[in-house]
């Protein structure tokens, strides 16, 4: 675990070493390699540049290909650090994926580009010709701004047999020439000197500075000005308005004249203090000339010499303290930003990085972060003014698709200053919520008979995500069988079209399950059941079950044929409310369209027959006189309730009679009469034809036979060969055989005298009137007592 910490604080901290006035573009060093990212990793960790100040982000560059650390613009050692002795230049690396950060530092090494330098090339003294040898006068010290070996080392002097020169080093460490007098001057020989002072440093190769000194030898003033103090010190609120005093300076002189007659000045001072401050040369009050800034500079040394009228001079140091005030509000800065995040991002996932910097000092520069706002975020301090935003719970897009918040930077100064920056983070959608229907269970009701491809309902889901996983699709899941087949939805808009068109009298309801699915991956769905209702619509009209549609023999003009028409035999006794016949009918459609009523529109006596407007019952108005026809033709119309309403008609055909025998000679003149009523009947015709047709071939075949043998061809040959053998061949004799059994049975009667043939199909239960129509009672069967029987043969259907 040891090893591995060693080697982590290692990995934050790579430090590098140049030499200033490097060139834009010259390489610093291999950063990525020494933050052991490989060149595979560089276009996905977004290897960049960050720092707590703005100005150190302008000196150096990464490259995003191959990860080293440039020069980004030309250095210069003294303009950033000074006189310090060491210069570096710290700031913040960024890596993303994941994020993390490293600190570089670069320490910049002098190179000797600068020469020593005096503030003024011409230098006068005024020496009193008194002045007794090894007096020494201060020379004003030579800048370099270079540091080190490179910085000033020593002075020297031109050659003269009347000064010297010696360094000395002064407390701060600076080193200054002093002019030493190896021997007494003598006005009267020489009354001025002209010496070459050069400053000296220490580069390979030195760079050198020179000055004239221009000395005027003058008459004794043996008494230098003396300060109060060799040291002055004195402290200033950087927020001191220009023009506030900052102390005085004093010196005294003890001779008199001019030479006690003292003025003030700056001596060797760097021209950024001169513009600060100015002394006033007849009082000594240094006063501030220009604003000051803590955060610029934190202290000002200001040489001051004092000069009397004989040229003598002394010097002090007054040292300025600038207090710091809080001036200075935090700064922020968004290193990075990762926006949009996924909502199903997990807590305490970093979406910001933060850099707050004060540059105030002491609790001036102490500085506290908080958010402001409704989101569920959090700030974490991190080191060296850094800030992480996190997320501090779930985030829900479908809630919020974007937070707003205020990052707000407050210092602990009195009073306190306070900067603030908005922070909008968008969260990007997943897909976590599957499509919702408006409702469970959908009903739709359509009228039966539309058209195919007719709307039949629109359904809609709901889809909260966004983009894909918002987009919905529509698509049949199953449902009641065959009710695929019946409708289809489209894709897009979920609405339900019909396939084919409804029969509410096949189909009166089905149901159909309808999927909502969204384009997301994984796809989300869900069902909702639509259950359609069709409506009926009064498409059917009316069915007459009885008395059966289509019977039209008995009609006049009836084709030939055509099927028989029924009849109903009631007595002439039948007393008012008599029922005769009841029509009976049926409507496929439902509700108010199968709703019957019955009305009577047609009969040959109107007034004696009436029909139950519910019932469809035929019965009698009145009691039956004996003006009444025997045969009655009544018509009902049988209506529904539908709109429009539908109707059918029933034609009964009625009997006055007491019996059926008694009805049978008023039916046998109507050629209307019909043979068969409904399937059964025409069942028993094709029956009947095919024993006809048989009965006809054997009797042809009879007299064949008995033509060829005998000559004498018998009148018939019966397959009952008692019943032939017991009758002449002249006697008169009557035959009858019945083929079908009861209740529907038909009877053959052959005459011997005139051939005739009498076919009688009966109802039920009239076994009696076939025993009479066989004994040949004028009054039943095939003649009536009014029509004589026909020679030839007829033949006669009855019911």
């Amino acid at each position: 675990l040891l090893c591995l910490w060693c080697r982590a604080a290692a990995a934050e901290r790579v430090r590098y070493s140049i030499a200033e006035e490097l060139g834009r573009g010259s390489l610093v060093g291999p950063l990525a390699r020494d933050l052991r990212l490989s060149a595979d990793e560089l276009p996905a960790r977004k290897l960049q540049v960050a720092s707590a100040g703005k100005k150190q982000l302008k000196y150096f560059t990464v490259n995003e290909e191959n990860g080293n650390l440039y020069v980004n613009e030309r250095l210069d050692r003294e303009e950033m650090c000074g006189e310090s002795a060491s210069c570096s230049v710290s700031f913040e690396v960024l890596v993303h994926n994941p994020l993390n950060v490293f600190r570089v530092e670069v320490d910049i090494q002098d190179v000797n580009d600068n020469a020593p330098r005096f503030l003024k090339e011409n230098i006068h003294f005024e020496i009193i010709e008194s002045t007794p040898p090894g007096a020494r006068f201060a020379v004003d010290v030579a800048e370099d701004a270079d540091v080190g070996s490179n910085s000033l080392q020593g002075y020297e002097l031109e050659t003269n047999e009347y000064f010297t020169v010696e360094v000395k080093e002064s407390q701060d460490g600076s080193k200054f020439a002093e002019l030493v007098l190896r021997r007494a001057l003598d006005r009267e020989s020489e009354n001025s000197l002209r010496l070459m002072l050069t400053a000296l440093d220490g580069g390979d190769p030195p760079r050198s500075g020179t000055a004239q000194l221009w000395i005027n030898v003058t008459d004794a003033n043996d008494n230098p000005p003396v300060f109060a103090q060799d040291r002055y010190r004195a402290s200033l609120r950087e927020d001191a308005p220009p023009g506030s005093t900052v102390l005085n300076v004093s010196a005294s002189d003890a001779d008199a004249g001019t030479n006690a007659h003292i003025t003030y000045g700056f001596g060797k001072t760097p021209a950024k203090v001169l513009q600060k401050f100015v002394v006033d040369a007849e009082s000594g009050t240094i006063s501030l000339q220009e604003e000051l800034d803590f955060e610029d500079t934190r202290g000002y040394v200001l040489l001051v010499e004092a000069r009397d009228g004989g040229g003598l001079v002394a010097h002090c140091k007054v040292e300025v303290e600038v207090l710091d005030v809080n001036d200075n509000a935090p700064e922020i800065t968004i290193l990075s930003l990762s926006s949009p995040v996924p909502e199903d991002s997990p807590s305490g996932t970093v979406v910001a990085l933060l850099n707050v910097n004060d540059p105030d000092s002491g609790e001036n520069g102490q500085v506290s972060c908080e958010l402001s706002g409704e989101a569920p975020l959090s700030i974490v301090a991190s080191s060296g003014g850094l800030y992480k935003v996190v997320t501090a719970s779930a985030l829900d897009r479908e809630q919020a698709s974007e937070h707003r918040v205020t990052v707000v930077a407050r210092d602990r100064g009195r009073p306190a200053l306070s900067s603030s920056t908005e922070l909008v983070l968008e969260v990007s959608d997943v897909n976590d919520n599957a499509p919702v229907f408006e409702e469970a269970a959908y009903s739709a009701y359509v009228a039966e008979n539309n058209a195919a491809g007719a709307l039949v309902l629109r359904v809609q889901a709901r889809d909260a995500d966004a983009g894909a996983n918002g987009r919905v699709s529509y698509w049949l899941a199953g449902g009641s069988a065959g009710a695929a087949a019946l409708v289809s939805v489209e894709a897009r808009s979920g609405a339900l079209y019909a396939q084919r068109s409804f029969d509410y009298e096949q189909c009166r309801e089905f149901a159909v399950a309808v999927r909502a699915q969204d384009g997301g991956a994984p796809a989300r769905s869900s069902t909702a059941t639509v259950r359609v209702f069709v409506l009926d619509r009064n498409d059917n009209a009316p069915r007459v079950l009885w008395p059966a549609a289509g019977a039209g023999a008995a009609a006049p003009g009836a084709a030939p044929g055509s099927a028989p028409a029924p009849f109903e035999v009631f007595p002439r006794s039948a007393e008012a409310g008599y029922l005769v016949a009841k029509v009976v009918a049926v409507d496929a459609d439902a509700g108010r369209n199968a709703w019957l009523s019955y009305e009577l529109v047609q009969a040959s006596e109107p007034a004696l027959f009436r029909v139950g407007l519910h019932s469809g019952e035929v019965r009698t108005a009145r009691a039956v006189s004996e003006r009444d026809a025997v045969k009655q033709r009544v018509v009902a119309v049988v209506k529904d309730h539908g709109q429009p309403a539908l109707s059918a008609t029933a034609t009964l055909h009625v009997v006055l009679a007491e019996s059926l025998q008694e009805a049978l000679p008023e039916l046998g003149d109507r050629d209307a009469v019909s043979e068969l009523t409904s399937d059964l009947n025409l069942i028993l015709v094709v029956s009947l034809s095919v024993v006809s047709l048989l009965f006809v071939s054997t009797v042809i075949f009879v007299f064949f036979f008995k033509w060829r043998r005998s000559k004498s061809p018998p009148i018939f040959i019966t397959s009952d060969k008692e019943l032939y053998s017991t009758m002449g061949s002249k006697a008169p004799y009557n035959y009858c055989s019945s083929t079908l059994p009861l209740p529907y049975s038909y009877e053959v009667c052959l005459a011997s005298e005139s051939g005739q043939k009498d076919f009688t199909f009966l109802r039920p239960g009239t076994a009696a009137l076939s025993a009479r129509l066989l004994s040949g009672d004028p009054g039943s069967g095939t003649h009536s007592g009014k029509d004589p029987p026909s020679p030839r043969s007829s033949s006669q259907v009855s019911f």
